[in-house]
């Protein structure tokens, strides 16, 4: 599985952008799709999530404005965030993971779109 995150780049606090994550390979195996961030200094945290029967979770702190979407037929994971903050600046990933019938995960990761959020 490879994944293509794209979308990423300079917004003033309050604007959009639409981070998307094109995924190939064995998609029928993934069993979820992630958007992750990190930023400096920080660990890395789950934004949004979802799962293969399509429900899907935000953090607390961007529920209200971002929202999460997939085309099917692109294999395309799309993260809508809206009235954007200074604190939303980070690397942004996505990941995709897979669960095997013995409970072992794998974890594939694309390379990181950055989002930069001036105040």
């Amino acid at each position: 599985v490879q994944l293509q995150a794209s979308g990423g780049g300079l917004v003033q606090a309050g604007g959009s952008l639409r981070l998307s994550c094109a995924v190939s390979g064995s998609t029928g195996s993934i069993n979820g799709i992630g958007w992750y961030r990190q930023a400096p200094g920080k660990q890395r945290e789950l934004v949004a999530h979802i799962s293969r029967d399509g429900n899907i979770y935000f953090a607390d702190s961007v529920k209200g404005r971002f929202t999460a979407s997939r085309d099917n037929a692109k294999n395309t994971v799309y993260l809508q965030m809206s009235s954007l903050k200074p604190e939303d600046t980070a690397v942004y990933y996505c990941n995709a993971y897979s669960v095997r019938a013995s409970g072992l995960r794998t974890d594939y990761w694309g390379q990181g779109t950055l989002v930069t959020v001036s105040s």
